[in-house]
């Protein structure tokens, strides 16, 4: 761990995540922010809301992340984002990233509120959601964005409710753009932050990351349910820009969704309905997709593809 306020010397880009963090071991937590940092590179300052990142990051003043870090209330990730960059245009720094590291319940359930109305406003932050999907680092309750009947602290007989959808959310607000990434489609991820780093306006990226402990996962498990969850469709990969351009960026699910339940221990009590429902689930949702990156296409390109 460092103290922020005594680094002198701007670090290499692909070392600004320190060794000796607090993030369980076999977390993809930190190895999703390892690859997000090395894209941005050291003249970034990061929000850390309440959440497993404020752990990974450690207490103020020292941090294991060699850039400037700010820990505001768990509502107020997307307001003190704001501030931040207001500040900064302020100096003339127009070019420093101002992003936001946040959990799904900081994100989808107690930040939503400034995080809609930064977006109204359209802000130009860089935020991304780091969705574990549930209260992971205060004994696993569910959150809004818990699947439907996953096993949490506060849903021992499963959750009754969907995930929401936080990516049709944010692109109904019409933001320059909304995406979805995984740290197992390393590629993808990389190529999300650098397109996201280019533009201005309010960027939101949602990564999934299974955990460990909550999903009841095996200790090497994480990068595997993580790829499973793309393939299966539980977590498809896409794009929305502007609000009306959706582009999908994994292929149709190949694996049944009974594979990626199969892992995790917060599903074991799921019956054969259960399982199926899921699955119909995921083909609708798959099928929506799919029907508004048709709709997206232009003409020529709707053409090619037939």
């Amino acid at each position: 761990m460092i103290d922020n306020t005594l680094l002198a010397v701007p670090p290499r880009e692909d070392d600004l995540l320190c060794s000796g963090h607090a993030a369980c071991p076999g977390c993809s937590e930190p190895i999703t922010l390892r690859h997000i940092l090395a894209v941005l590179g050291p003249d970034t300052v990061a929000v850390v809301p309440p959440s497993c990142m404020a752990i990974i990051a450690g207490p103020q003043p020292f941090s294991s992340m060699r850039i400037p870090v700010y820990q505001p209330t768990l509502e107020a990730s997307a307001a003190a984002a704001s501030g931040l960059r207001r500040a900064l245009d302020a100096q003339g720094r127009h070019e420093t990233q101002v992003i936001v590291l946040a959990g799904d319940g900081g994100t989808y359930d107690i930040g939503l509120q400034c995080l809609s109305s930064a977006a109204e406003r359209n802000e130009n932050i860089l935020y991304f959601c780091l969705d574990n999907e549930g209260y992971m680092n205060t004994g696993a309750q569910k959150s809004s964005s818990t699947p439907r009947f996953a096993y949490t602290s506060s849903t021992p007989a499963g959750k009754t409710t969907r995930k929401k959808n936080l990516t049709e959310i944010m692109a109904a607000h019409r933001v320059p753009y909304v995406a979805t990434a995984s740290v197992s489609y390393l590629a993808d991820l990389r190529r999300k932050v650098a397109k996201a780093k280019a533009m201005r306006g309010l960027r939101l990226i949602t990564l999934l990351i299974p955990c460990l402990d909550g999903w009841g996962l095996a200790d090497d498990g994480a990068l595997g349910a993580a790829r499973l969850a793309v393939q299966s469709g539980a977590f498809p990969l896409l794009e929305v820009e502007d609000g009306d351009r959706w582009t999908l960026n994994s292929d149709a699910p190949s694996r049944p969704i009974a594979e990626y339940l199969a892992v995790q221990r917060r599903y074991r009590k799921l019956s054969s309905e259960d399982v199926s429902a899921l699955q119909a689930e995921i083909d609708e949702g798959w099928s929506r997709l799919v029907q508004r990156a048709e709709a997206s296409m232009p003409p020529a390109a709707e053409a090619r593809a037939a």
